[in-house]
């Protein structure tokens, strides 16, 4: 790949103000406005969130972002990783950008003795399902107060302590 940096940005940076408006848009085209659960810039910008951008060639082209969670029930009382925000621009898909940062923002969670990260995403974005599956995410129940509307889809992996 050429040029390929992946690092922390604040969600207010506009390279990544932009990706976070593209997939906006995009799941616009999918859901309804209450069946998008989305973390907007402000909810980014807390101090248990973390946002990485991915630039090929100095431009923005991905992101995701991982979000520290509480214990809950759902998750047998112990505290998670919550992916967010994963996305890439369609120019630059098919180059194993997504899998990069996903794994990059995985590290940065272990690495800090989480040893679960879960997500939530939506049955009608199969990228994103061949992603999450390729990397050792496995479906799971609902957690963290979301839905079982039959639009969400729940996924885990077990992250090595």
């Amino acid at each position: 790949m050429s040029n390929l940096e992946i690092r922390v940005e604040r969600p207010d940076h506009p390279g990544v103000a932009g990706l976070l408006s593209d997939l906006d848009a995009y799941l616009a085209g999918l859901y309804a406005p209450e069946d998008n659960h989305i973390l907007d810039v402000q909810a980014l910008r807390a101090p248990d969130v973390t946002l990485l951008a991915a630039w090929l060639d100095g431009e923005p082209v991905g992101c995701g972002a991982v979000r520290r969670m509480p214990a809950e029930a759902a998750t047998d009382g112990a505290p998670y990783a919550e992916i967010k925000r994963m996305f890439v621009v369609p120019h630059a898909r098919g180059r194993g950008l997504a899998g990069r940062v996903l794994g990059r923002l995985e590290s940065i969670v272990a690495a800090e003795g989480f040893t679960r990260s879960l997500l939530e995403t939506g049955r009608d974005q199969s990228a994103a399902l061949r992603v999450y599956e390729r990397f050792g995410y496995m479906r799971r129940g609902p957690f963290g107060g979301y839905p079982d509307n039959g639009l969400s889809l729940f996924y885990e992996k077990r992250l090595a302590a």
